[in-house]
């Protein structure tokens, strides 16, 4: 069975490298443009780990992972943050989001901190 990957991001251009990416590894990918429209899809698509951006319009990807972990807190998150956002990393730690990275970040480094946290 393939494995499901949610990625959030408002940048189109993220999206896009980050779905071709973990297609090309046989990923079933699915996507989400901000925090709102994340929680949504999470249900629809039922991931095994979340690419979450940190900042993005409407509901942020702290605000959304604080949603998605309240009704299961087994779910797996990455977030991807701006360089020296410590506070928001420590936040979203205390959340219960797995691991944090910061932008801008190489993508075959992702690539293996995704399959790490899946093994």
């Amino acid at each position: 069975m393939k494995r499901r990957i949610l990625i959030v991001d408002d940048q189109k251009g993220v999206r896009r490298l980050l779905e071709e990416l973990f297609k090309k590894d046989g990923w079933e990918v699915h996507l989400a443009c901000d925090g709102k429209e994340a929680i949504a899809r999470v249900d629809e698509t039922l991931p095994d780990i979340i690419l979450m951006d940190m900042k993005m319009p409407s509901m942020n990807g702290l605000e959304a992972s604080q949603k998605i972990l309240a009704r299961n807190n087994n779910q797996a998150i990455l977030m991807m943050t701006a360089y020296g956002e410590m506070d928001v990393v420590q936040k979203a730690l205390e959340a219960g989001v797995r691991k944090c990275i910061s932008k801008p970040f190489d993508i075959l480094d992702l690539r293996e901190t995704v399959k790490r946290m899946l093994d």
